[in-house]
């Protein structure tokens, strides 16, 4: 009995965790690439505040490569030492360390850098997960993840549903079921996919 308890609540949670990255994908493949870490409320520009404010370069060298850290930590130090000056020129020079930072790290990412963001544009799952490590609530993350999961198979069944009754009535009303048919399986497959690569390598 305690062997089937384990193994099932073994493979509940390995089910969880497939769904909830399956529910990642799908709200990352929305936001632009750059959603993160170019904008005010990521924790790369975080921490780069954090930085002036504290008068501390090293807690921003982990987002870079060793091999970039010239143009970074001197232009760190010019930005620091013009703090308490001219705050007009403070606010250029500081706006020019933060682009400078932040295409170095996409620079590392293999990832064009398109321009600072403000906050409130960093995909929501992003928040979420920040906050998670920050709480050491992962429960949360999961079941709203899930909830997400559930709730998008389930608008594309209902969507596929309505129009396969109709489906035949006209050329119109075929192509647009057809269409919502595609979205609905191949969503419905790709979950499958996941679920029997997982339990694959769980053997």
């Amino acid at each position: 009995m305690k062997t089937r308890n384990y193994l099932t609540k073994n493979r509940f949670l390995r089910t969880t965790f497939i769904l909830s990255l399956i529910a990642i994908l799908s709200l990352i493949s929305i936001q632009p690439a750059s959603a993160h870490c170019d904008s005010f409320d990521g924790p790369a520009l975080i921490d780069a505040e954090k930085a002036l404010e504290t008068n501390n370069v090293d807690l921003i060298l982990k987002w870079i490569n060793a091999d970039m850290e010239d143009e970074v930590v001197p232009l760190f130090h010019k930005t620091y030492s013009m703090k308490n000056g001219d705050k007009e020129i403070y606010e250029i020079v500081k706006k020019h360390f933060y682009e400078t930072f932040v295409r170095l790290h996409r620079e590392m990412e293999g990832a064009p850098f398109t321009g600072l963001k403000p906050a409130g544009t960093t995909a929501h799952i992003t928040v979420m997960s920040d906050k998670a490590l920050e709480s050491g609530d992962f429960a949360s993350l999961l079941k709203a993840l899930n909830n997400h999961v559930n709730s998008q198979l389930q608008e594309k069944f209902d969507k596929t549903e309505a129009l396969y009754k109709v489906k035949d009535n006209s050329v119109e009303e075929g192509r647009a079921y057809v269409e919502a048919y595609v979205d609905y399986t191949h969503s419905l497959e790709a979950v499958h996919d996941i679920l029997s690569s997982g339990a694959g390598h769980s053997h």
